[in-house]
């Protein structure tokens, strides 16, 4: 205490005696001498009372001190300093837990029974605090630092932020630190050297940013030092290789760069080395792979290359990981002199070459995963001398060859992949006979054989996934008796006979693919009555019968059951499969009526029963189904009028009723679905015109098909306002007129009106049809060809369209005519290109002198604008709400995207904006994309950036960026979840790392671009606010941010914080997560993706996740540990999307949620 405490104390009522009947003591205490003085004073009033004889008062006040000697709760005793200290921190955190507060006791002589409190039992010093999950907010202030005999101080778990304090050098005794898993920022204290007695140092989990300082490698007695999981840039320090003692050193997941130091090697204690998740480059030193004493080396996801070094001393080693790098050459064969190896890592890194046989020998070994390399040759049989093999994981290479009899000889192995391959032959039936295997995975590669009666005998089987195979013969009717299987995908062999009637007797099978093979029978009672079954895949077999009746399964989503023989009834019972949300029945013998129940499917989005028998008319319950996207039942008997109740499918994109036969109108209610892009109507009796408000249905792209009906009049003027329709079908009805209206559709890739009563010639535009399908305007008599307006000298010779001029009795143009009108027309189009080229050749010229006169002449944009020949169009990469995006290709290897922004008159003038710009340049984080230069002009500004090779996350995630071919690009879930991970990083370090801090403003997929490693880097950080900052003579009210990622506060509104950004990263998310758009069209009415997701997960998130999962990505939900990081994921995506700022958590929040759903990926050993 600082000031002095007036203490009223009551005395016991023995102390009520007649000598002191008013007796109140009034004790003024000032630390311990004031508690001293207290004594001496009671001390010498009984000496001076007895030396007068008075032996009563000086009795009764002796019992009444000894009473308040007792009661510690009468007396304030003054704490030591040590206490002092610890009870200064109190002002600074927040948050303290009960049992805190309640120990910590300011009336206690010192502080050592306090919790997390330990001392020295003579000197009272502490030695030890210990406040780890406690929960506690708040920052460590330099009081700390006057602890100096602290020996332990750990405060790992709780949520400090803040700068760690330069004055904890002053605890000069320290030897056990550990802050990890707070919110830390900034750089680490330079200090650390004064600590010279620290063998411990944990920092992982935080935002530390900033170089690894040099002197922390001072401290030579360091043994455990963890800085992982944090923001740390530069590169190890040189001298790292002073730490004599070092037995682990993590650093994994930073933003470190460089090479590892060769010095390193001189650590030999080390038996911990994690520096996976970097930046590292360059070969691994040879020191590396021969410390002795190494157990784990994780080396995982950096950029090494050259080849990997052969170890020699390596007999302690037990994990290698050297995974997603990019060496060259091979395996080294030396690998097998690390005996002790338990795990063999090396998956995605350009491994070329053998798989040395020399693998053979590690006997030890339980792991070996060479997967996704571009390895060759055959499997060596000696890895069948790997006796503790339990995982071997080679798919996604060159290899060749049969699968080597001997790795039957595993008898421990539980997980077989070899997927993705060039092997051929059978599976060995020693490999059919390995008791432990829990997942054969061989799925495209060239094997064949039967499947042997040994498969029913697995009792740990739970995948066995053969498909994109050669595989024939019978399935084994027993399969699933001994086994719960959860997944058996055999499509695209050639098996044959009966489905099995067990492969759910496990009640656990989850996936069931057998299609695209040569089955026949029946689908079973066992698979009806499958409660646990997720996808169900039967396609493309001769299967008949009937279906069974389908049990109550809220797990079952996917149904594909097409192209086979099966007859009967649709079953009413799909109906108890409420969660469907795809149904494939087209193609088979499908009889009756379709069941209103399907009804009860609210979530169904695809339904496809087309090429079937039924009859009826269209169950007006469908309507239900309001979240169809696509409704097919085209080629039928079905028959009645269209329900208007069908205006519910907001959702649609595609329908398709051809071929079938229902009668009325062309449905008015079709302009309310306005997400439909493909519209199917041909071959039904439809009459009438065709509907003006056709041409009102803007995403009409696919195709509109209304060939085979009866329909008469003219085409609506108000079809041309379908600009992006592709196909074009109107045959075969009665239509009249002419085709004036087409005439400027140049999205038009199709068109057939074949078979009407057109007339009048045929549109400038539709020429180009008369060559590519000549039988496109067939059966038209009045139609014509316009010889002169089509550009033709002579008409083209067609048996059944004769030249306009030919059908009208007037005078054309002679072909001198034509000829001189061509020639001048030709002469003035020349002449006004000339003027043209010479006005904007000037005015590029004029454009580049001002630059040279603003920014001074450079090198480098000369080159860019070279490169780009003067930003022309065919360069554009990109358009955004901040400006035209060009790539510049400089030389090989050497890209650059070059953001052109418009710039009217800036706030505060051009050296304002030049300061601004140059302050966006020194931001630099490993996931921020990083400004390489800029040049201003008069009108507008060029920034200058690396050009990334996988583009924006947009382009990725919604397959934008291929316009040339067919591949699809599926984004992995592991791979989304570092986006995910990567961007959280960058937003945190602009919120809370930049000096001030900068709020992005529109976070979006396009503004996330990757790098060929799809290591995501935010864009376009500082360029909202600069350029709300450039405004014109009037002021504007735009709101920042992008549609469907705008934060509800911020609709209105133009001012932003980080909270919106915090809701703009959410949307992210959950993009990441379903794969559709914020704003996508399968969505109900003005509902977004946040909305979308939060209606959908409205009951247990556990068992409607695969609701919202990307279907591409559905399969891996498969795996429980993929399943809970995507669950708690969702979690993150929804926290960020709350309505209420204030609700929202902070991005370092974020990133710590982020971190702890990683999947667990390594043992890494504590000490």
């Amino acid at each position: 205490m600082n000031a002095w405490t007036l203490v009223l104390v009551s005395f016991p009522p023995i102390c009520t005696l007649q000598f002191i009947h008013t007796c109140y003591v009034r004790v003024y205490i000032l630390r311990e001498y004031a508690l001293r003085k207290v004594r001496i004073y009671v001390l010498l009033t009984l000496w001076r009372r007895i030396m007068k004889g008075n032996f009563l008062f000086p009795l009764t006040l002796l019992l009444c001190f000894l009473f308040l000697e007792q009661n510690t709760g009468l007396f304030v005793y003054a704490l030591n300093s040590n206490g002092e200290t610890l009870f200064s921190l109190l002002p600074h955190w927040s948050s303290l837990p009960s049992s805190l507060t309640s120990s910590w006791n300011a009336s206690d002589p010192n502080p050592c029974k306090w919790v997390g409190v330990e001392c020295d039992s003579e000197t009272h010093n502490v030695l030890t605090l210990n406040l780890t999950n406690l929960a506690i907010s708040g920052q460590l202030p330099p009081q700390i630092g006057a602890l100096h005999h602290l020996n332990t101080l750990d405060l790992s778990n709780n949520r400090f932020f803040g700068p760690i304090p330069s004055a904890l050098a002053n605890c000069s005794s320290l030897q056990h630190l550990d802050l990890s898993n707070n919110e830390l920022i900034g750089p680490m204290p330079n200090t650390f050297n004064s600590l010279q007695k620290l063998n411990y140092l944990n920092l992982f989990s935080n935002s530390l940013s900033g170089e690894i300082p040099e002197t922390l490698f001072h401290v030579t007695g360091l043994v455990s030092v963890y800085l992982n999981n944090n923001n740390l840039s530069g590169s190890i320090p040189m001298n790292v290789g002073n730490l004599s003692e070092l037995v682990a050193l993590d650093l994994y997941d930073n933003g470190l760069i460089g090479t590892i130091p060769e010095s390193i090697g001189n650590c030999s204690k080390l038996q911990e080395l994690f520096l996976d998740g970097n930046y590292f480059v360059g070969g691994l030193p040879s020191s590396v792979m021969n410390l002795q004493n190494l157990m784990y080396l994780y080396l995982s996801h950096n950029s090494f290359n050259g080849e990997i070094p052969s170890p020699t001393k390596c007999k302690n080693l037990s994990v290698l990981d050297l995974s997603f790098n990019s060496f060259n050459g091979g395996i080294p064969p030396g690998l097998a002199n690390c005996s002790t190896l338990t795990e063999l890592v090396i998956v995605h890194s350009n491994l070329t070459g053998y798989i040395p046989s020399s693998l053979g020998l590690l006997d030890q070994l339980s792991k070996l995963d060479l997967s996704e390399n571009h390895l060759y040759g055959e499997i060596p049989f000696q890895l069948g001398k790997c006796k503790s093999l339990k995982q071997l994981l080679l798919y996604d290479n060159q290899l060749k060859g049969e699968i080597p009899n001997e790795l039957g000889m595993l008898s421990e192995l539980n997980d077989l992949e070899l997927f993705m391959n060039h092997l051929s032959g059978e599976i060995p039936i020693s490999i059919w006979r390995i008791p432990s295997l829990e997942y054969l995975l061989v799925y495209k590669n060239n094997l064949t054989g039967e499947l042997p009666l040994e498969i029913t005998e697995f009792k740990q089987l739970k995948n066995i996934s053969l498909y994109d195979n050669g595989f024939f013969g019978v399935i084994p009717r027993n399969l699933g008796i001994n086994a719960s299987l959860q997944q058996l995908d055999f499509t695209n062999n050639m098996f044959s006979g009966t489905i099995p009637p067990f492969l759910c007797f496990g009640k656990k099978l989850r996936v069931l693919n057998l299609g695209q093979n040569q089955l026949t029978g029946s689908v079973t009672d066992d698979i009806g009555g499958c409660k646990t079954l997720w996808r169900l895949i039967l396609k493309q077999n001769n299967l008949n019968g009937v279906l069974p009746e389908f049990a109550e399964n809220k797990n079952l989503v996917h149904m594909d059951i097409s192209e086979n023989d099966i007859s009967g009834p649709i079953p009413s019972s799909l109906g108890n499969c409420r969660n469907l949300t795809s149904i494939n029945l087209s193609m088979n013998r499908f009889t009756g009526f379709i069941p209103s129940e399907l009804s009860n499917l609210a979530d169904l989005q695809t339904l496809n029963v087309s090429h079937n028998l039924l009859q009826g008319s269209l169950p007006s319950q469908l309507s239900n189904c309001s979240r169809l996207v696509e409704f097919d039942v085209g080629f039928n008997s079905l028959n009645g009028l269209i329900p208007n109740a069908l205006t519910s499918w907001k959702q649609l994109s595609t329908l398709i009723l051809s071929e079938n036969r229902f009668t009325g109108g062309i449905p008015s209610f079709l302009l309310e679905l306005e997400m439909l892009s493909d519209l199917q109507l041909g071959g039904n009796p439809f009459g009438g015109s065709i509907p003006s408000s056709i041409g009102a249905m803007k995403n009409l792209i696919y195709g509109l098909n209304l060939s085979s009906n009866s329909l008469t009049g003219e085409i609506p003027s108000e079809l041309r306002n379908l600009f992006k329709l592709v196909r074009l079908d109107l045959s075969n009805n009665n239509l009249t007129g002419t085709l004036t209206v087409l005439d400027g559709m140049d999205s038009l890739v199709e068109v057939n009106v074949s078979y009407n009563h057109f007339t009048g010639p045929i549109p400038t535009t539709m020429m180009r049809f008369m060559n590519l399908s000549s039988s496109s305007f067939l059966g038209n008599p009045g139609l014509c060809i316009d010889c002169l307006s089509s550009g033709e000298e002579t008409c083209p010779t067609r048996n059944y369209l004769n030249p306009c001029n030919e059908m009208k009795n007037q005078r054309g143009l002679t072909k001198l005519e034509v000829a001189m009108i061509a020639l001048g027309s030709s002469l003035l189009v020349v002449a006004l290109l000339v003027v043209a080229s010479i006005f904007i050749f000037c005015r590029i010229k004029k454009q580049e002198h001002e630059v040279c006169v603003e920014e001074g002449a450079s090198n480098l944009l000369n080159k860019v604008m070279e490169a780009t020949e003067n930003l022309n169009e065919r360069y554009i990469i990109g358009r955004g709400a901040h400006g035209v995006v060009y790539r510049a290709s400089l030389s090989p290897g050497s890209d650059f995207a070059v953001k052109r922004i418009n710039v009217a008159k800036h706030k505060g003038g051009n050296q304002s904006m030049v300061r601004e710009i140059e302050t966006i340049g020194k931001v630099k984080h490993r996931n921020l994309v990083r400004l390489e230069d800029f040049w201003l002009r008069k009108d507008y500004g060029l920034l200058l950036y690396r050009y990334m090779q996988n583009e924006s996350l947009h382009d990725v995630l919604h397959n934008n960026n291929d316009h040339t071919t067919n591949e699809v690009q599926i984004l992995k879930w592991s791979a989304r979840y570092r986006i995910a991970l990567g961007t959280a990083h960058g937003l945190e370090y602009l919120h809370y790392d930049c000096d001030p801090g900068i709020v992005h403003r529109d976070i979006k997929p396009e503004n996330i671009l990757l790098d060929s490693d799809m290591e995501p880097h935010i864009s376009d950080f500082g360029i909202a606010k600069l350029l709300d900052e450039s405004v014109a003579s009037e002021p504007s009210m735009v709101v920042a941010g992008t549609v469907g990622y705008i934060a509800p506060e911020n609709a209105f509104r133009t001012t932003w914080s980080k909270e919106a950004d915090v809701y703009s990263y959410g949307v992210v998310l959950l993009e990441l997560i379903t794969g559709k758009r914020a704003l996508d069209p399968s969505f109900m009415g003005e509902t977004d993706i946040v909305g979308w997701v939060r209606s959908v997960l409205s009951g247990e998130i556990e068992t409607e996740i695969e609701r919202i999962v990307d279907s591409r990505i559905v399969d891996e939900l498969m795996e429980w540990e993929v399943r809970e990081q995507v669950i708690n994921v969702v979690l993150v995506a929804l926290r960020c999307t709350e309505k209420e700022p204030s609700r929202r958590p902070a991005m370092r929040d974020v990133v710590r949620q982020l971190l702890n759903t990683k999947l667990p990926r390594k043992s890494k050993h504590r000490s």
